[in-house]
């Protein structure tokens, strides 16, 4: 290496510096859904469908079908939840839907959840996810499900388990995006 190429030399912090401000606190509130929040909602998963693989879906839905979910959602009572900031954005989502069609899977629910990519490693996943169980529990559900990609999505899998859900099982290559095979572990959490 030439000598310009080395990094000079990092000096020590002086022991009567300042110290560094500290970060401004991350405020939040969570609250239910309400219809004008979708526009915002789906903007954040859009962003997880065009860059990564958490989400199967390939291409984002559009407000209509994304409004329609809505509907149904609030139609059955299952709850929908986002974290909103002091400024009214929403930084975060979690809800839950039906797990299956058929009749007898009523009582049990597969759950989402989806952050800003500013408001990841806060502490707002784990608030989400508390919140959206007790919100479960209330509404008189008992299983909840979630399915976890099984590359990329480490911080969500050990969000589930340490909120109690327990893995299931592991489907691998079930899923094709951005020209490779992805699985899935499937995790589930009883509420009684």
């Amino acid at each position: 290496m030439l000598a310009h190429e080395y990094h000079r030399r990092r000096k020590k912090p002086s022991p009567h510096a300042a110290p560094s401000p500290e970060l401004p606190t991350f405020e939040y509130s969570i609250r239910p859904a309400v219809e004008e929040d979708l526009p915002a909602v789906l903007s954040l998963y859009r962003h997880y469908v065009r860059n990564s693989v958490v989400t199967f879906d390939e291409k984002p839905p559009t407000i209509r079908a994304f409004r329609a979910k809505f509907e149904h959602t609030e139609k059955v009572g299952h709850p929908f939840l986002v974290a909103e900031s002091p400024g009214g954005d929403i930084l975060g989502y979690a809800r839950v839907t039906s797990y299956r069609d058929k009749s007898a899977f009523r009582h049990t629910v597969e759950s989402t959840i989806y952050l800003g990519p500013a408001s990841t490693g806060r502490g707002l996943g784990r608030a989400l996810l508390e919140a959206l169980i007790e919100k479960c529990k209330e509404a008189g559900l008992k299983e909840m499900i979630a399915v976890i990609a099984d590359s990329g999505a480490d911080a969500s899998l050990a969000l589930h388990k340490s909120l109690g859900f327990k893995e299931t099982g592991r489907m691998g290559k079930v899923g094709f995006k951005f020209d490779r095979w992805i699985g899935i572990v499937m995790m589930q959490k009883s509420l009684r």
